[in-house]
């Protein structure tokens, strides 16, 4: 590296093998999932944590002559820890110290290196401006890298689309090391990395998003609704009308069991969390005219800012603006996550079905989290870019199951029980394809061969993350990575790999 950089001098502060006693710190700094970071885990032979973009070149240089894959790592997010494992010889390529972010007010525009997360991204957006903001994640510790590339939604998924469709502009690393724009890549490879994954074709390095427009006092609300509150025909009813909502709002469902307050037995609980982008006085009678069964009170709710909502939304105090800087999760946990979408609304048995699973005792922790589309994700074509989820979906589900146990026996039996439950969800979600979001990865659906790429393997989960638009992403992939280069479990194949 040190040959191929033009900076030789810095090249032994980015650089950590084993043998670095600051190895280990930075490998598992980023990690969020336990499952991941075990001793039988396979390790980097390098991790590299540039700090200027002209150094990727080299990183990608000396992988290619040392027949070592790459693992490009934003935030560490990755569901199935493919940012930071490989079965094959890997580096990773750690974006932790590209997170520079700049905002511009006038045009609405920023940039936005990929190291950064959307936390930071908030913050720096709130700094500059009070009624801008982005559309994109909840999570604040998640990377704008890998989030971007594979859609990234979030409470403004109804009114902007996703973050996705708010890019206007990239650099990124090719195969060669090239440092490529949205001129120099073309159409066709600006359009693949927006929605069909990054790390199939070259490591993302900044995006240029489109900031939009937010009034400065939205409302939020939570409202919890358990089965002897009739949470199974609210959330049924929800089915029916959260997609037609005026979209300025949003009307998410959790569901988890809890202990019920009145006699701790143990019950299901749906709560009902949104985002109005405008006041309670406007939202109350819009609520009572499309969704009365939700009971939804004006003590219900709460009228803040843009950025204090990103910040109740994640779960923390709104006065803590301060927490979206800090890129450190603090409940790293087992979990095993999977994804559905939804087309016609699930009968109230149906619904009763899920709930007797939750009552098993794997299901302590377990979750679903129920997304509406319609508004913007209805009127943007399905082939717009590689992100094909779009009208005909009335919402995506995110199902999640977490443990704390250690043992392989225990992990296996949690990921049993949500693979039970996505065994049960087949007659009740999309089909042909049982369609997937790619950034909630899951290798169950599919995944290419150590170190190869066969077409016809990988069609099977290409076609559920990307519908009709994989066999465009598999001809840019052959165009642009010609060698197979950037491969991972669930990259995209080349044409002509049979």
């Amino acid at each position: 590296m040190s040959l191929r950089s033009d900076n030789n001098a810095s090249i032994s502060n980015i650089i950590y093998t084993p043998n670095n006693p600051s190895y280990l710190s930075i490998l598992n700094f980023s990690i969020k999932n336990l499952r991941f970071p075990s001793d039988t885990t396979p390790k980097p032979l390098v991790i590299v944590t540039p700090t200027l973009e002209s150094q990727i070149r080299s990183v990608v240089y000396c992988a290619r002559e040392n027949g070592l894959q790459i693992r490009v790592r934003s935030g560490g997010h990755d569901d199935e820890g493919l940012s930071y494992t490989s079965e094959v010889p890997f580096v990773i390529l750690d974006l932790i110290n590209l997170r520079q972010i700049s905002v511009d007010v006038e045009n609405k525009t920023a940039w936005v290196q990929a190291g950064s997360t959307i936390g930071e991204l908030y913050y720096r957006i709130a700094e500059n401006s009070q009624t801008l903001g982005f559309p994109a994640g909840v999570c604040p510790t998640v990377g704008v890298g890998g989030h971007f590339s594979g859609g990234g939604y979030g409470p403004l998924l109804r009114k902007y689309g996703l973050a996705a469709d708010n890019i206007i502009d990239a650099r990124m690393a090719d195969v060669n090391g090239r440092i490529l724009d949205r001129n120099s890549m073309g159409e066709d490879l600006f359009w693949a990395i927006r929605g069909g994954g990054g790390a199939s074709f070259g490591v993302i390095l900044a995006w240029k998003i489109q900031l939009v427009d937010v009034p400065e006092k939205v409302t939020v609300f939570s409202i919890n609704r358990t089965l002897d509150q009739n949470a199974t025909n609210i959330v049924h009813r929800w089915q029916y009308v959260a997609h037609k909502f005026d979209k300025d709002l949003l009307v998410m469902i959790h569901i988890q069991r809890v202990n019920s307050s009145q006699d701790g037995e143990r019950t299901i609980q749906a709560t009902f969390n949104s985002l109005f982008l405008g006041g309670v006085d406007t939202l109350l009678p819009l609520m009572q005219r499309s969704f009365p069964e939700l009971g939804l009170q004006r003590e219900d709710c709460t009228e803040m800012s843009w950025i204090e909502s990103v910040l109740y939304w994640a779960g923390f105090p709104i006065e803590s603006r301060d927490v979206l800087l800090n890129r450190t999760q603090p409940n790293v946990r087992y979990f095993k996550a999977k994804s559905d979408y939804v087309q016609i609304p699930i009968s109230k048995n149906g619904l009763e079905g899920i709930w007797k699973l939750f009552f098993e005792d794997e299901a302590e922790e377990a979750e679903m989290f129920l997304s509406p589309y319609g508004g913007r994700m209805h009127e943007i074509s399905e082939s717009a870019i590689p992100f094909p989820h779009r009208a005909g979906n009335l919402y995506e589900i995110l199902h999640n199951v977490f443990w704390d146990e250690e043992e392989v026996e225990a992990s296996q039996n949690y990921i049993n029980w949500i693979r039970k439950l996505y065994s049960y969800m087949t007659p009740y979600v999309s089909r042909f394809p049982r369609a997937a979001y790619l950034n909630y990865r899951d290798l169950d659906i599919g995944v290419n061969d150590k170190g190869n790429t066969s077409y016809a393997k990988a069609s099977i989960w290409g076609i559920k993350y990307f519908k009709n638009n994989f066999n465009r992403l598999v001809q840019v992939k052959t165009e642009v990575d010609p060698s197979n280069f950037f491969w991972n479990e669930q990259s995209i194949p080349l044409l002509y790999s049979w």
